[in-house]
């Protein structure tokens, strides 16, 4: 488990301290559902935002190599002992970083970003080119964001958060011809929130591959 001396404050640690892993350590469904239709053969996966590493441990159950990182040390250290506690710690590679300032190392057939917003501010656009320049050719970036905002969600200056439509995250993030778009749309589903709610949530679900 690597860390990042340069990370920023770990704004989210209390929540990863004291989450439950047996609920919270569930991959995606929207990764879940996508990873099929990619066509991609097990090779080294990256997860930008790992959070709980549900997505990173499932990868690896496949038999993905993943690069599991978080600017959250405490969201990385728990990834890292649910992966020993699983026998994957040679499959997972938890590492803390502040992707504004430093990246894991290598290429990756896969690089996968899961609701990679959050409530500090964060140069989103430049940060997923980058991630998009470790992609090996035939391999793919996945980047599925959240289209609204549910009761529950943080709020910034008791103000909704506002999102992008998944055509204006692509145009900005302005990659070049040897990628081709799989998929760019928005699909509804029924979240869960922490004390029992459940709200009608939209996702923006991205797939390009590099040609």
């Amino acid at each position: 488990m690597a860390a990042d001396s340069s990370a920023s404050p770990d704004f989210r640690g209390p929540r990863y301290k004291h989450a439950d892993p047996q609920e919270d350590q569930q991959p995606n469904i929207r990764l879940v559902a996508v990873l099929p239709g990619l066509g991609l053969r097990p090779g080294r996966a990256w997860d930008l935002g790992c959070g709980h590493g549900g997505d990173a441990l499932w990868l690896a159950s496949l038999g993905w190599d993943v690069t599991a990182t978080d600017k959250s040390w405490s969201a990385v250290s728990r990834v890292a002992a649910a992966a020993a506690e699983r026998g994957m710690r040679y499959r997972v590679s938890a590492e803390q970083h502040d992707l504004s300032r430093s990246l894991p190392a290598g290429t990756f057939h896969l690089v996968y970003a899961c609701y990679f917003h959050g409530p500090v501010p964060l140069d989103r656009d430049r940060i997923l080119r980058d991630a998009a320049g470790r992609v090996r050719p035939g391999g793919c970036l996945v980047v599925i964001d959240h289209g609204s905002a549910v009761p529950w969600s943080w709020r910034r200056d008791g103000q909704e958060p506002q999102f992008p439509a998944p055509t204006q995250t692509l145009a900005d993030l302005g990659l070049g011809p040897e990628w081709q778009t799989e998929t760019c749309e928005q699909d509804d589903r029924v979240a869960n929130g922490p004390d029992g709610q459940t709200a009608t949530v939209t996702d923006n679900i991205i797939v390009l591959r590099r040609i």
